[in-house]
């Protein structure tokens, strides 16, 4: 494979100057047309195409923005990259992704490539690792290089950054008040994400909705673990323990699995369980029954993420680090038919 042709060569070719060259290609005034005419003609020929480390390190720019996802198996991140992409490219950034597989030592050395000067910044969702560890470490440290970092959608994290995200404390509550008033009361949660800060916080989101209204939260309607099988397993024994009439479930998998395992035990949703979870909204509709789910707007957390860190890199922004929360919204389908 034929090498890239260098600015030094196309110069010796024109028997000219190296500055004379890059002159002319930047369409500079103190060169005559001839010689930015012949330059042009040579470098087209030759297929030229600049040197962008280079370029970068003259503008003290690269025009890139690094994007850290803990993972790709949840759809809600494509989402987000979806609104990052509409937003970097209408301001004219191309995007570095990565993917941490939710592991720190993965996230560091992400963040040891990026800091040596490959993009202008930041955005990512830190790991489930990074959380359960609290280790900040390597996050903070891009503050001394002077490359902003917003945080977006695992908000629920204990560093002083710019982040983007929605409340997800609310968002449960809202959920379970909303199943109250329709006068259900036996209402369970399901959560298999219980080393993620968000989930915490949806967790008190839900006992505080519980304790409301005259009805008193029990930990035996509280069903969490990592273990989809033990997570099964749980949610069997309350069923058949409890006369249960609904549940809230705080991921894609705990939902997916709430709907199963209410179906195995002969229970029919909407009529004798309701069912509000997270779940993506394009493949809601299309399950059996559809569920309802609350819609947290990830292209909308992606775009504004976006746009608060390119406001960061041109430094419009003021030195105090922004919170911005976005309001979720339940989406009613079959399973919440009263």
């Amino acid at each position: 494979m034929r090498s890239k042709i260098t600015l030094k060569e196309l110069a010796k070719l024109l028997n000219v100057s190296v500055s004379t060259v890059s002159k002319s290609l930047n369409g500079s005034p103190e060169i005559s047309k001839n010689t930015v005419k012949r330059v042009k003609e040579l470098a087209e020929l030759h297929n030229y195409s600049p040197n962008l480390t280079a370029v970068n390190l003259k503008r003290k720019s690269t025009g890139n923005i690094a994007v850290i996802v803990p993972n790709i198996s949840n759809t809600f991140f494509a989402k987000v990259l979806g609104g990052i992409e509409n937003e970097a490219r209408k301001n004219g950034y191309q995007l570095i992704t990565y993917i941490s597989n939710e592991s720190l030592t993965v996230e560091k050395q992400i963040m040891d490539l990026i800091s040596n000067g490959l993009a202008d910044g930041v955005l990512m969702s830190v790991s489930a690792e990074t959380q359960t560890t609290k280790n900040y470490d390597h996050i903070y440290r891009f503050t001394e290089y002077e490359i902003p970092v917003v945080l977006f959608d695992r908000i629920n994290v204990d560093v002083k950054l710019d982040k983007v995200g929605v409340d997800d404390m609310q968002s449960i509550y809202n959920a379970v008040r909303y199943l109250k008033s329709k006068g259900l009361n036996r209402i369970g949660l399901v959560c298999s994400i219980g080393d993620l800060g968000l989930a915490q916080a949806r967790i008190d989101g839900y006992k505080a909705a519980m304790n409301d209204q005259n009805t008193t939260f029990q930990k035996e309607f509280l069903i969490v673990s990592n273990d989809p099988e033990v997570l099964r397993k749980q949610l069997g024994l309350v069923l058949d323990t409890y006369e249960m009439e609904a549940f809230v479930s705080l991921d894609y998998l705990s939902t997916l699995l709430t709907s199963r395992v209410v179906q195995e035990k002969k229970l029919n949703i909407p009529e004798d369980i309701k069912i509000i979870g997270y779940v993506n909204e394009d493949f809601a509709p299309f399950l059996w029954p559809s569920i309802s789910y609350i819609d947290q707007h990830p292209l909308s957390i992606g775009e504004s993420a976006t746009q608060l860190l390119i406001e960061r890199i041109k430094k419009m922004q003021p030195k105090e680090f922004d919170t911005q929360i976005l309001n979720t919204k339940i989406v009613h389908l079959d399973s919440t038919l009263i």
